[in-house]
């Protein structure tokens, strides 16, 4: 007669939880394809929102927004004393072919952002350029602004 003894962390030995982890992610993907098969494009059309990055200076702000896939013809942009606002519509076409399978995918997302800055600025002094999907405001500050902080020197 043998005796046979188990071993509880044997199977443990085994498991594989990154293998895991890919096989639920694929029944999910599966899930959603058969649930919702335009998902993905109806979430990316209310999903867009552009990174942007200020900053200030002693004379200025700069403004930094990334628009990937978009025109300059297709932004549109206003500027008061204390923001700016920045709106457009992304229109984005992807073909691929691969074993004979052709394959064409729309994106179309609007978006706007208004962002508040940290200074008065003359709005009709404002300098765009636009290159490579990205937008860089330069705005002068409002002559009260760059008189607001006076230094003071201690004796």
């Amino acid at each position: 007669m043998a005796i046979v003894r188990h071993d509880p962390f044997r199977q443990l030995s085994n498991w594989e939880p990154f293998r895991e982890i890919g096989s639920l992610q694929r029944e999910i993907n599966s899930l959603f394809d058969r649930l919702a098969p335009n998902f993905d494009r109806e979430l990316s059309e209310f999903a867009f929102t552009p990174s942007a990055e200020i900053k200030e200076t002693d004379d200025g702000i700069c403004l930094k927004l990334e628009v990937p896939g978009m025109e300059a013809k297709d932004l549109d942009i206003e500027v008061t004393e204390d923001s700016v606002a920045i709106s457009g519509e992304r229109q984005e076409e992807t073909k691929s072919e691969e074993k004979g399978i052709k394959r064409s995918e729309f994106s179309y997302g609007k978006f706007e952002r208004i962002i508040p800055l940290p200074a008065r600025i003359q709005n009709d002094k404002v300098k765009a350029e636009y290159k490579n999907g990205v937008l860089n405001l330069t705005m002068s500050k409002s002559e009260e602004e760059k008189n607001k902080a006076v230094k003071v020197e201690v004796k």
